[in-house]
């Protein structure tokens, strides 16, 4: 069994025991969260999607923890101008353990 969740503007696919680094959420470490952006809900031959919610569905999610991704550089340059820019960017994140997923 897996659903299909939006949270930050994303879309992820989980099940029931995944690990995933989701957009920082304002919660604590080791709270239990629900997520209700339900998009699709699909056990085995039995598959619903929703418009654009599946109704009723939720999905619960520990919060392991809280943290920063990698750094991503990004460089810009004009040739033949003497212009060049550095700059870098950490994205935070949250770490959610998914426990239930229910319809």
């Amino acid at each position: 069994m897996y659903a299909v969740i939006k949270t930050g503007g994303k879309q992820y696919r989980v099940a029931a025991g995944e690990k995933i680094k989701v957009e920082q959420m304002p919660a604590d470490v080791g709270q239990d969260i629900v997520l209700e952006e339900v998009l699709a809900v699909v056990d085995g031959e039995d598959a619903r999607f929703g418009t654009p919610l599946v109704n009723g569905a939720k999905v619960t999610a520990k919060v392991l923890s809280h943290g920063r991704h990698d750094k991503v550089r990004i460089f810009k340059m004009r040739r033949r101008k003497h212009y060049q820019k550095h700059q870098g960017h950490r994205q935070n994140y949250t770490e959610l353990q998914i426990e239930t997923i229910s319809a």
